[in-house]
């Protein structure tokens, strides 16, 4: 478990691409001596295993399943990502819950200045969307950010300066994907008020209206 408040920067070194996986080595940009393998870590919002841990990088397995769901196939030596190590219970929970099992990918469309602080808007999918509110959490390459505006097809979000120096994302420009995790605790409560209709999730529509939440004990 992470929580979208990116620790630094790290450099892709090396990536193997082997029988439909990927193995990366990473130099991280800042001092993780305490991490070993066995440990999760987030790449640029990507939770991975360190699989070898050397005096200046690391290396990580990337799967099939985590390469079709998300930018981590068109990783190459050079490139920078941002790094999470996993949440230790005895840490402040500065951003929000964040699982690091991406949902998909976005596109941002938009990357505009505005004073101190610079507005994205990121084109997703509807089945991404569903789970968008304004003033939600969402993790956009393991940065946690607020929602400033969403619609069916994007999402809004603001830059800060701190945020801005501190990862990649403004390295980033129009066209670019990158990846997306939703607040996990909107899924969990669809999948309790969809659990005895499984058409309604598997059609991508929300069952949730006056008569369920008063079947449910909600009182209006």
């Amino acid at each position: 478990m992470f929580t979208g408040l990116v620790e630094g920067i790290g450099r892709v070194k090396e990536v193997r691409l082997v029988r439909g996986d990927m193995s990366l080595v990473i130099t991280p940009g800042f001092d993780i001596s305490e991490s070993a393998p066995g440990d999760s870590i987030a790449v640029n919002g990507v939770c991975l295993t360190v699989t070898d841990m050397g005096k200046d990088a690391f290396s990580l397995d990337v799967s099939g399943e985590t390469l079709v769901r998300s930018t981590m196939k068109s990783l190459k030596p050079g490139d920078d990502v941002n790094l999470e190590r996993a949440l230790r219970l005895s840490d402040r929970l500065g951003g929000h819950l964040v699982s690091g099992h991406v949902d998909g990918v976005g596109r941002i469309v938009k990357a505009e200045q505005r004073e101190r602080y610079w507005l994205l808007r990121i084109e997703i999918e509807e089945d991404i969307s569903r789970y968008t509110i304004e003033k939600g959490s969402i993790a956009v390459d393991g940065i946690s950010l607020t929602i400033n505006r969403c619609g069916e097809t994007f999402f809004e979000v603001n830059i800060i300066p701190q945020t801005s120096k501190e990862t990649i994302i403004l390295k980033k420009r129009v066209g670019d994907l990158v990846n997306i995790e939703t607040d996990l605790i909107g899924k969990y409560v669809e999948k309790f008020f969809t659990r005895e209709n499984p058409s309604v999730a598997e059609n991508h529509h929300s069952s949730i209206n006056e008569k369920m939440l008063k079947k449910y004990g909600f009182q209006g």
